[in-house]
């Protein structure tokens, strides 16, 4: 398994954990991503981190689909990827209607069909076999919709790159089949390793779909992990929830909360309306103290060294081909590295 790590998206001002990137790279680890919300972007960090490191992938986890044209999101990440030595991965996801209508301005539009393409027309860019012509649903090269001159000509990159991974940020089973079918990797969100039944089929059908005999052997799954070596699982676990909560209590609108609803498929219904009811109504801490222990231990690998080692088993045995390691704590990110063999790696 390789390792990452995701350093998110700013808060009011941005800070960027340089040292914390190049202690991993150093142990080894594989992979840092990026987010972006509505505040910092998630492409200027990774340029910024590019050029203080020398051999760690650079990934977007994840830049916002809505947020910009499928033209820009290959010219802004071949730029990067040539600047960098090749070492670039697209993340992208959908965002919310929430985030997609109240601060992109663009209609949420049809996902799935947003999404696949998306990365049809990302392939063609890249390929540069052609002037690129695409007629979709949500997206066409060259624009031939209200308000057009009629004068949009087929164009054909000028950077001569690469077809780089893409990766998709889905949750849902006709999005994940997608992923499968379309992208080079899937970074799940809130993962357990003990629901990867509920995930598998779509994974599956999706394989199929894409042909030439597709499987788990040509797709990285990169799966966040929050990691604490404590003594105290209980402390561990409590310190994971305000995030939990955030997300599944806040993050969307009440009747469109994809998070909630994950906790929901997971088994949680009624942990899921507590936390959004509290979380809702301004009772953040109450809405924190309902989210369940167990979810909680699904979803991370928290304690002494030897529970982890054990409890680690299940993300291999899951299929996960990249954790992406949520962990401050030196300790933590060294275990990581000598239990999946990155510190060797890294040392020869």
């Amino acid at each position: 398994m390789k390792l990452g790590i995701n350093i998110g998206y700013s808060g009011a001002s941005i800070s960027l954990p340089v040292e914390h990137v190049l202690e991993v790279e150093r142990m080894g680890y594989d992979s840092v991503w990026t987010a972006e919300a509505y505040g910092s972007d998630a492409i200027t960090p990774l340029a910024y981190l590019a050029a203080l490191t020398t051999k760690i992938k650079l990934g977007t986890g994840i830049m916002q689909i809505p947020g910009r044209t499928p033209a820009m999101c290959a010219m802004t990440t071949s730029t990067l990827d040539a600047l960098s030595g090749g070492r670039m991965l697209v993340g992208l996801g959908l965002s919310g209607p929430q985030v997609v209508e109240g601060w992109h301005g663009v209609p949420y539009g049809k996902p799935a069909a947003r999404t696949r393409e998306y990365v049809e027309i990302l392939r063609k860019i890249w390929a540069r076999e052609e002037p690129v012509v695409y007629q979709g649903e949500e997206y066409q090269l060259p624009y031939t919709g209200p308000g057009a001159t009629g004068l949009g000509k087929p164009l054909k990159s000028i950077l001569h790159g690469r077809q780089i991974p893409v990766y998709l940020a889905t949750m849902g089973p006709i999005n994940i089949r997608n992923t499968a079918e379309l992208a080079d990797g899937w970074l799940p969100i809130w993962f357990s390793p003990q629901r990867m039944g509920l995930f598998r089929p779509s994974l599956e059908e999706g394989f199929r779909r894409a042909g030439n005999g597709k499987s788990f052997k040509d797709f990285d799954i990169a799966a966040g992990c929050g990691v604490n070596v404590t003594d105290d699982v209980q402390s561990a676990l409590d310190r994971q929830k305000p995030n939990i909560a955030l997300y599944m209590g806040g993050m969307g609108a009440r009747e469109k909360n994809f998070h909630n609803e994950m906790a929901r498929k997971y088994g949680y219904t009624a942990a899921a309306e507590k936390i959004q009811d509290l979380y809702l109504s301004g009772r953040k801490k109450e809405a924190e103290a309902a989210v369940p222990d167990e979810l909680v231990d699904e979803m991370c690998l928290v304690g002494p060294e030897a529970r982890i080692r054990e409890r680690y088993r299940a993300w291999e045995d899951a299929g996960v081909t990249t954790m992406l390691v949520n962990a401050a704590q030196p300790a933590a990110l060294q275990l990581m590295a000598d239990i999946t063999g990155a510190a060797k790696g890294a040392n020869g």
